[in-house]
């Protein structure tokens, strides 16, 4: 019994509205208040087009260290004017090398993407029939691949010779 009065009284003391709040937001912003500079001490008032919170004022610790820097990007994701990864004498002759056996790829990051599997499946000692139908796919996703030039198998099995050969022997 004790403990239902107990209970009683602690839901009561939930219950009650009593609220520290001192002002309701309102859903517009005069000019007077968003102009109005705020100090360190100071609380501005909020605004629904201002959806950030107001920075913390800086204490002593932090205020007198310096602001993090990114670090530079590397030279491998340094992109040319026009937007694919700098190349590298090595992909750059697997390219012309696709060339001259008859492909032409409409990205260099497809067919590198597709060398780059048949190195790593050679060097897991994975079926080449198995690498061929992976490169295969990757090969008639190329926007550029015309099937009536020649079928897609064809030009997966050149993207397996061409990057056996002169790609992932390098």
């Amino acid at each position: 019994m004790v403990a239902a009065i107990a209970a009683a009284g602690l839901l009561a003391a939930c219950g009650s509205n009593d609220s520290t709040a001192k002002s309701t937001p309102t859903l517009t912003t005069t000019k007077a208040t968003a102009a109005a500079p705020t100090t360190a001490g100071s609380n501005p008032s909020p605004s629904s087009t201002d959806q950030q919170a107001p920075a913390p004022a800086p204490d002593s610790a932090t205020a007198t260290s310096s602001p993090e820097r990114p670090q530079p990007v590397p030279s491998q994701f340094i992109t040319t004017p026009s937007g694919s990864p700098a190349l590298s004498d090595k992909e750059k002759g697997f390219l012309e090398d696709l060339k001259k056996a008859g492909i032409t790829p409409g990205s260099s990051d497809i067919a590198i993407t597709a060398a780059n599997l048949v190195c790593q499946g050679m060097a897991e000692n994975a079926p080449q029939d198995q690498i061929v139908t992976y490169v295969t796919a990757i090969a008639g996703s190329d926007p550029s691949f015309d099937p009536s030039k020649m079928s897609v198998e064809q030009a997966g099995k050149i993207y397996y010779d061409v990057a056996s050969k002169s790609y992932c022997k390098k």
